[in-house]
Protein backbone atom coordinates (compact mmCIF):
# COMPACT_ATOMS: atom_id res chain seq x y z
CA UNK A 1 0.00 0.00 0.00
CA UNK A 2 1.26 3.42 -1.49
CA UNK A 3 1.55 6.09 1.28
CA UNK A 4 0.53 9.48 0.48
CA UNK A 5 3.38 11.54 2.25
CA UNK A 6 1.87 14.98 1.30
CA UNK A 7 -1.81 13.26 3.15
CA UNK A 8 0.26 12.22 6.38
CA UNK A 9 1.79 15.27 6.99
CA UNK A 10 -1.08 17.23 7.11
CA UNK A 11 -3.08 14.39 9.32
CA UNK A 12 -0.28 15.21 11.44
CA UNK A 13 -0.28 18.80 11.51
CA UNK A 14 -3.57 18.52 11.87
CA UNK A 15 -3.74 16.52 14.92
CA UNK A 16 -0.83 18.66 16.46
CA UNK A 17 -3.31 21.46 15.81
CA UNK A 18 -5.99 19.71 17.42
CA UNK A 19 -4.41 19.05 20.51
CA UNK A 20 -2.54 22.56 20.98
CA UNK A 21 -6.42 24.45 20.58
CA UNK A 22 -8.41 21.64 22.98
CA UNK A 23 -5.50 22.81 25.40
CA UNK A 24 -5.77 26.61 24.63
CA UNK A 25 -9.60 26.43 24.97
CA UNK A 26 -8.57 24.90 28.49
CA UNK A 27 -6.49 28.29 29.38
CA UNK A 28 -9.16 30.12 28.11
CA UNK A 29 -11.61 28.70 30.75
CA UNK A 30 -9.13 28.44 33.62
CA UNK A 31 -8.29 31.83 33.00
CA UNK A 32 -11.67 33.55 32.59
CA UNK A 33 -13.57 31.63 34.95
CA UNK A 34 -11.31 30.39 37.47
CA UNK A 35 -10.98 33.37 39.79
CA UNK A 36 -7.86 31.49 41.94
CA UNK A 37 -6.56 28.93 39.80
CA UNK A 38 -2.48 28.88 39.39
CA UNK A 39 -0.98 30.02 36.17
CA UNK A 40 -0.69 27.96 32.77
CA UNK A 41 2.89 27.21 32.10
CA UNK A 42 3.13 29.40 29.65
CA UNK A 43 2.33 32.29 31.54
CA UNK A 44 5.98 33.29 31.80
CA UNK A 45 6.04 37.20 32.42
CA UNK A 46 3.67 39.94 31.33
CA UNK A 47 5.01 39.45 27.78
CA UNK A 48 4.92 35.87 27.49
CA UNK A 49 1.72 35.37 28.80
CA UNK A 50 -0.65 32.79 27.55
CA UNK A 51 -3.48 33.54 30.23
CA UNK A 52 -3.58 37.29 30.02
CA UNK A 53 -4.22 36.85 26.15
CA UNK A 54 -6.54 34.38 26.91
CA UNK A 55 -8.30 37.23 29.06
CA UNK A 56 -8.30 39.91 26.56
CA UNK A 57 -11.91 41.01 24.99
CA UNK A 58 -9.48 40.15 21.37
CA UNK A 59 -9.47 36.44 22.81
CA UNK A 60 -13.01 36.11 20.75
CA UNK A 61 -14.74 36.55 17.65
CA UNK A 62 -18.26 36.94 16.92
CA UNK A 63 -18.59 35.70 21.01
CA UNK A 64 -16.77 32.15 20.05
CA UNK A 65 -13.72 31.44 21.94
CA UNK A 66 -10.85 31.69 19.18
CA UNK A 67 -9.51 28.50 20.42
CA UNK A 68 -12.62 26.99 19.54
CA UNK A 69 -12.48 27.95 15.96
CA UNK A 70 -8.54 26.76 15.64
CA UNK A 71 -10.65 23.50 16.22
CA UNK A 72 -12.95 23.82 13.89
CA UNK A 73 -10.41 24.53 11.44
CA UNK A 74 -7.90 21.94 12.03
CA UNK A 75 -10.64 19.65 12.30
CA UNK A 76 -11.75 20.33 9.29
CA UNK A 77 -8.92 19.58 7.53
CA UNK A 78 -8.56 16.51 9.17
CA UNK A 79 -11.45 15.71 7.41
CA UNK A 80 -10.94 16.68 3.87
CA UNK A 81 -7.35 14.53 3.63
CA UNK A 82 -10.28 11.50 4.19
CA UNK A 83 -12.62 12.56 2.06
CA UNK A 84 -11.78 10.41 -0.80
CA UNK A 85 -12.20 7.23 1.06
CA UNK A 86 -15.48 8.02 2.62
CA UNK A 87 -16.67 9.40 -0.65
CA UNK A 88 -17.08 5.44 -1.42
CA UNK A 89 -19.07 4.88 2.21
CA UNK A 90 -22.90 4.00 1.15
CA UNK A 91 -24.49 7.46 2.16
CA UNK A 92 -21.54 9.30 1.81
CA UNK A 93 -21.57 10.06 -2.06
CA UNK A 94 -22.62 13.08 -1.46
CA UNK A 95 -18.92 14.02 -1.08
CA UNK A 96 -18.21 13.84 -4.54
CA UNK A 97 -18.84 17.63 -4.56
CA UNK A 98 -15.51 17.34 -2.93
CA UNK A 99 -13.11 16.53 -6.02
CA UNK A 100 -9.96 18.58 -5.14
CA UNK A 101 -9.25 18.04 -1.30
CA UNK A 102 -6.10 19.13 -1.27
CA UNK A 103 -7.05 22.28 -3.41
CA UNK A 104 -9.57 23.20 -0.74
CA UNK A 105 -6.85 22.79 2.48
CA UNK A 106 -4.09 24.65 0.42
CA UNK A 107 -7.12 27.52 0.51
CA UNK A 108 -8.24 27.36 4.52
CA UNK A 109 -4.76 27.14 5.31
CA UNK A 110 -3.64 29.98 3.61
CA UNK A 111 -6.88 31.94 4.81
CA UNK A 112 -5.88 30.67 8.11
CA UNK A 113 -2.38 31.92 8.08
CA UNK A 114 -3.64 35.42 7.01
CA UNK A 115 -5.67 35.46 9.80
CA UNK A 116 -3.16 33.97 12.31
CA UNK A 117 -0.99 37.30 10.89
CA UNK A 118 -3.52 39.41 11.83
CA UNK A 119 -4.49 38.39 15.44
CA UNK A 120 -0.48 38.30 15.71
CA UNK A 121 -0.01 42.03 15.29
CA UNK A 122 -3.57 42.68 17.43
CA UNK A 123 -1.61 40.57 19.61
CA UNK A 124 2.02 42.19 19.96
CA UNK A 125 0.70 45.42 19.65
CA UNK A 126 -2.32 45.95 21.05
CA UNK A 127 -2.39 44.16 23.94
CA UNK A 128 1.39 43.67 24.14
CA UNK A 129 1.20 39.87 25.08
CA UNK A 130 2.76 36.59 23.09
CA UNK A 131 1.15 33.53 23.36
CA UNK A 132 3.43 31.08 22.67
CA UNK A 133 0.94 28.18 22.01
CA UNK A 134 -1.25 30.74 19.70
CA UNK A 135 2.24 31.52 18.05
CA UNK A 136 2.76 27.74 16.70
CA UNK A 137 -0.48 26.86 15.67
CA UNK A 138 -0.12 30.41 13.18
CA UNK A 139 2.67 28.34 11.51
CA UNK A 140 0.74 24.96 11.81
CA UNK A 141 -1.14 27.06 9.42
CA UNK A 142 1.55 27.79 7.39
CA UNK A 143 2.70 24.43 7.35
CA UNK A 144 -0.85 22.92 5.90
CA UNK A 145 -1.10 25.29 3.04
CA UNK A 146 2.40 24.92 2.32
CA UNK A 147 1.98 21.13 2.24
CA UNK A 148 -1.11 21.26 0.30
CA UNK A 149 0.01 22.99 -2.67
CA UNK A 150 3.87 22.33 -2.73
CA UNK A 151 4.94 25.64 -2.26
CA UNK A 152 4.73 26.50 -5.80
CA UNK A 153 2.90 29.80 -6.87
CA UNK A 154 1.23 28.04 -10.26
CA UNK A 155 0.54 25.08 -7.82
CA UNK A 156 -1.30 27.73 -5.38
CA UNK A 157 -3.23 30.00 -8.16
CA UNK A 158 -4.32 26.75 -9.83
CA UNK A 159 -5.57 25.17 -6.19
CA UNK A 160 -7.52 28.60 -5.87
CA UNK A 161 -9.34 28.03 -9.27
CA UNK A 162 -10.27 24.61 -8.13
CA UNK A 163 -11.61 25.69 -4.98
CA UNK A 164 -13.28 28.07 -6.26
CA UNK A 165 -15.11 25.88 -9.37
CA UNK A 166 -15.39 22.79 -6.79
CA UNK A 167 -17.49 25.04 -4.83
CA UNK A 168 -19.60 26.64 -7.27
CA UNK A 169 -20.28 23.17 -8.89
CA UNK A 170 -21.40 21.74 -5.47
CA UNK A 171 -23.34 24.55 -4.50
CA UNK A 172 -25.35 23.87 -7.76
CA UNK A 173 -25.36 19.99 -7.36
CA UNK A 174 -27.19 20.72 -4.04
CA UNK A 175 -28.21 24.02 -3.85
CA UNK A 176 -31.14 23.18 -1.23
CA UNK A 177 -28.98 22.08 1.15
CA UNK A 178 -26.18 25.00 0.38
CA UNK A 179 -28.91 27.13 1.48
CA UNK A 180 -30.42 25.17 5.08
CA UNK A 181 -26.49 25.10 6.00
CA UNK A 182 -26.11 28.43 5.08
CA UNK A 183 -29.36 29.73 7.29
CA UNK A 184 -28.35 27.43 10.21
CA UNK A 185 -24.24 28.93 10.05
CA UNK A 186 -25.47 32.34 9.93
CA UNK A 187 -28.48 31.82 12.55
CA UNK A 188 -25.99 30.51 14.52
CA UNK A 189 -23.12 33.08 14.54
CA UNK A 190 -25.73 36.18 14.68
CA UNK A 191 -26.95 34.03 18.13
CA UNK A 192 -23.55 33.58 19.45
CA UNK A 193 -21.69 37.35 18.17
CA UNK A 194 -25.38 39.29 19.60
CA UNK A 195 -26.17 36.94 22.60
CA UNK A 196 -22.12 36.48 23.98
CA UNK A 197 -23.85 33.27 25.64
CA UNK A 198 -20.83 31.42 24.74
CA UNK A 199 -18.18 33.71 26.02
CA UNK A 200 -20.45 34.97 29.58
CA UNK A 201 -17.09 37.54 30.66
CA UNK A 202 -16.71 39.16 27.60
CA UNK A 203 -21.10 39.76 28.08
CA UNK A 204 -20.10 41.00 31.24
CA UNK A 205 -17.65 43.45 30.23
CA UNK A 206 -19.41 44.98 27.68
CA UNK A 207 -22.38 45.63 29.79
CA UNK A 208 -20.13 47.34 32.29
CA UNK A 209 -18.08 49.14 29.72
CA UNK A 210 -21.60 50.47 27.93
CA UNK A 211 -22.18 52.42 31.64
CA UNK A 212 -18.26 53.73 31.35
CA UNK A 213 -18.99 55.16 28.32
CA UNK A 214 -21.84 57.38 29.73
CA UNK A 215 -20.80 61.16 30.56
CA UNK A 216 -23.76 62.26 32.76
CA UNK A 217 -26.25 59.90 34.76
CA UNK A 218 -29.37 59.56 33.03
CA UNK A 219 -31.07 58.10 35.67
CA UNK A 220 -29.71 61.37 37.87
CA UNK A 221 -32.38 61.29 41.41
CA UNK A 222 -32.33 64.93 43.46
CA UNK A 223 -32.35 65.29 46.87
CA UNK A 224 -31.15 63.40 50.20
CA UNK A 225 -33.32 59.47 48.93
CA UNK A 226 -32.06 56.94 47.00
CA UNK A 227 -35.05 54.78 46.95
CA UNK A 228 -38.10 54.12 49.09
CA UNK A 229 -37.41 55.57 51.94
CA UNK A 230 -39.12 52.29 53.51
CA UNK A 231 -37.54 49.75 51.49
CA UNK A 232 -36.66 46.45 53.08
CA UNK A 233 -34.10 45.64 50.48
CA UNK A 234 -31.24 47.90 51.87
CA UNK A 235 -28.37 48.79 49.86
CA UNK A 236 -25.15 50.21 52.80
CA UNK A 237 -22.78 51.48 49.96
CA UNK A 238 -19.46 52.16 50.13
CA UNK A 239 -17.66 54.51 47.54
CA UNK A 240 -14.90 56.47 46.25
CA UNK A 241 -16.24 59.74 44.42
CA UNK A 242 -12.74 59.92 42.12
CA UNK A 243 -12.86 55.57 41.84
CA UNK A 244 -13.96 54.85 37.92
CA UNK A 245 -15.85 51.67 38.79
CA UNK A 246 -17.64 53.72 41.72
CA UNK A 247 -18.69 56.49 38.44
CA UNK A 248 -20.39 53.38 36.70
CA UNK A 249 -22.17 51.70 40.03
CA UNK A 250 -23.98 54.98 41.21
CA UNK A 251 -25.45 55.04 37.74
CA UNK A 252 -26.55 51.88 37.72
CA UNK A 253 -28.01 52.15 41.80
CA UNK A 254 -30.29 55.08 39.82
CA UNK A 255 -31.50 52.73 36.95
CA UNK A 256 -32.32 50.13 39.18
CA UNK A 257 -34.20 52.21 41.93
CA UNK A 258 -36.65 53.53 38.96
CA UNK A 259 -37.07 50.22 37.89
CA UNK A 260 -37.06 48.54 41.18
CA UNK A 261 -39.29 49.33 43.87
CA UNK A 262 -38.89 48.59 47.94
CA UNK A 263 -34.93 48.92 47.24
CA UNK A 264 -32.94 51.69 49.75
CA UNK A 265 -29.48 52.79 49.86
CA UNK A 266 -27.39 54.03 52.39
CA UNK A 267 -24.34 55.56 50.96
CA UNK A 268 -20.72 56.12 53.05
CA UNK A 269 -17.48 57.66 52.37
CA UNK A 270 -14.65 55.64 51.51
CA UNK A 271 -12.44 57.86 49.96
CA UNK A 272 -8.68 56.45 48.89
CA UNK A 273 -7.11 59.44 49.75
CA UNK A 274 -4.28 60.34 52.31
CA UNK A 275 -6.08 63.38 53.08
CA UNK A 276 -8.84 61.80 55.34
CA UNK A 277 -7.92 57.91 55.50
CA UNK A 278 -4.88 57.21 57.02
CA UNK A 279 -5.43 53.69 56.77
CA UNK A 280 -3.86 53.52 53.14
CA UNK A 281 -0.37 52.96 52.17
CA UNK A 282 -0.73 55.03 48.83
CA UNK A 283 -2.36 57.73 48.07
CA UNK A 284 -4.60 56.54 45.00
CA UNK A 285 -7.37 58.89 44.94
CA UNK A 286 -6.79 62.42 45.70
CA UNK A 287 -9.21 64.84 46.05
CA UNK A 288 -11.50 61.74 46.99
CA UNK A 289 -11.62 63.39 50.58
CA UNK A 290 -13.01 67.08 49.11
CA UNK A 291 -15.21 65.48 47.51
CA UNK A 292 -16.92 63.54 50.36
CA UNK A 293 -17.28 66.81 52.27
CA UNK A 294 -19.33 68.61 49.22
CA UNK A 295 -21.62 65.87 49.19
CA UNK A 296 -21.85 65.34 52.84
CA UNK A 297 -22.75 69.38 52.66
CA UNK A 298 -25.26 69.30 50.01
CA UNK A 299 -26.86 67.05 52.18
CA UNK A 300 -27.66 69.89 54.32
CA UNK A 301 -29.85 71.28 51.73
CA UNK A 302 -31.21 68.26 50.77
CA UNK A 303 -29.36 67.04 47.41
CA UNK A 304 -27.12 64.57 48.54
CA UNK A 305 -27.57 62.41 45.57
CA UNK A 306 -27.92 65.31 42.91
CA UNK A 307 -24.18 66.37 43.64
CA UNK A 308 -22.91 62.93 44.25
CA UNK A 309 -23.73 62.47 39.88
CA UNK A 310 -22.15 65.82 39.32
CA UNK A 311 -19.14 65.20 41.23
CA UNK A 312 -18.87 61.88 39.45
CA UNK A 313 -18.93 63.18 36.34
CA UNK A 314 -17.14 66.31 36.48
CA UNK A 315 -14.56 65.42 39.14
CA UNK A 316 -13.79 69.09 40.11
CA UNK A 317 -10.94 69.80 42.53
CA UNK A 318 -10.61 73.84 42.65
CA UNK A 319 -13.31 75.38 44.50
CA UNK A 320 -14.64 77.61 41.70
CA UNK A 321 -15.25 74.52 39.66
CA UNK A 322 -17.05 72.93 42.85
CA UNK A 323 -18.96 76.47 43.57
CA UNK A 324 -20.48 76.18 39.36
CA UNK A 325 -22.07 72.61 40.29
CA UNK A 326 -23.61 74.29 43.56
CA UNK A 327 -25.07 76.84 41.58
CA UNK A 328 -25.81 73.93 39.04
CA UNK A 329 -28.03 72.63 41.68
CA UNK A 330 -29.82 75.95 43.07
CA UNK A 331 -28.14 75.71 46.28
CA UNK A 332 -26.99 78.44 49.08
CA UNK A 333 -23.10 79.00 48.20
CA UNK A 334 -22.40 80.60 51.68
CA UNK A 335 -23.81 77.47 53.52
CA UNK A 336 -22.56 75.04 51.65
CA UNK A 337 -19.02 76.46 52.06
CA UNK A 338 -19.57 76.67 55.88
CA UNK A 339 -20.70 72.85 55.74
CA UNK A 340 -17.63 72.15 54.26
CA UNK A 341 -15.40 73.05 57.05
CA UNK A 342 -17.69 71.95 59.72
CA UNK A 343 -16.30 69.85 62.56
CA UNK A 344 -18.95 67.60 61.96
CA UNK A 345 -18.41 67.20 58.70
CA UNK A 346 -14.91 66.02 59.11
CA UNK A 347 -15.96 64.18 61.96
CA UNK A 348 -18.79 62.22 60.17
CA UNK A 349 -15.82 61.00 57.56
CA UNK A 350 -13.54 60.10 59.93
CA UNK A 351 -16.31 57.69 61.50
CA UNK A 352 -17.07 55.95 58.18
CA UNK A 353 -13.57 55.53 57.39
CA UNK A 354 -13.08 53.92 60.74
CA UNK A 355 -15.80 51.64 60.67
CA UNK A 356 -15.17 50.74 57.10
CA UNK A 357 -11.19 49.35 58.03
CA UNK A 358 -12.67 47.62 61.38
CA UNK A 359 -14.90 45.53 58.58
CA UNK A 360 -11.45 45.34 56.50
CA UNK A 361 -13.07 46.99 53.32
CA UNK A 362 -10.08 47.40 50.80
CA UNK A 363 -11.85 47.96 47.69
CA UNK A 364 -14.48 50.46 46.25
CA UNK A 365 -17.53 50.34 45.17
CA UNK A 366 -18.00 47.82 48.03
CA UNK A 367 -22.25 47.37 48.85
CA UNK A 368 -23.86 45.15 51.68
CA UNK A 369 -27.68 43.98 50.06
CA UNK A 370 -29.13 43.29 53.33
CA UNK A 371 -25.82 41.88 55.18
CA UNK A 372 -24.29 40.25 51.98
CA UNK A 373 -21.19 41.48 50.77
CA UNK A 374 -20.53 42.35 47.37
CA UNK A 375 -17.41 43.57 46.38
CA UNK A 376 -16.64 45.49 42.63
CA UNK A 377 -19.46 46.65 39.78
CA UNK A 378 -21.40 43.82 38.13
CA UNK A 379 -22.90 43.92 35.06
CA UNK A 380 -26.56 45.66 35.77
CA UNK A 381 -28.51 42.55 35.05
CA UNK A 382 -26.47 40.86 37.69
CA UNK A 383 -27.26 43.74 40.16
CA UNK A 384 -31.04 43.61 39.09
CA UNK A 385 -31.01 40.23 39.84
CA UNK A 386 -29.54 40.20 43.09
CA UNK A 387 -31.75 42.64 44.07
CA UNK A 388 -34.74 41.15 43.17
CA UNK A 389 -33.75 38.09 44.50
CA UNK A 390 -33.39 39.92 47.92
CA UNK A 391 -36.99 41.16 47.71
CA UNK A 392 -37.25 43.90 45.10
CA UNK A 393 -39.90 44.55 42.54
CA UNK A 394 -40.56 45.35 39.10
CA UNK A 395 -42.50 48.65 39.19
Amino acid sequence: MTIDKKKLGIQILSLVGIIITIKLACIYYVANFQQYALSSFCSINDFIDCDGAARSILAQFWGIPLAYWGLFFYVTVLFLTFVDKLKNVRFLGFLNVFKNPMSYITFLGTIAFVVSMVLAGMSLFKINKLCILCLITYFIDLAIALTAFGAKPKQFIQAMKDTFVDFIAGVKSYPKTFVVLLIMATSFLCYSGMTDNFVPHIKKHKSIMKYRKITYNPYRVMGNELGDSNGTVVIELYSDYVCPLCYIHNIMLHQAVKELSNVKIVHHNLPFDKECNPYININMHPGACYMSRAAIASRNQGNYWGMSSLLYENQPQKEEDLLKLVEELGMDKAKFLKDMEAESTYKEIEDEVSKANEMGLDATPTMFVNGEEYVGVKPYYELKDILIEHGAKKR
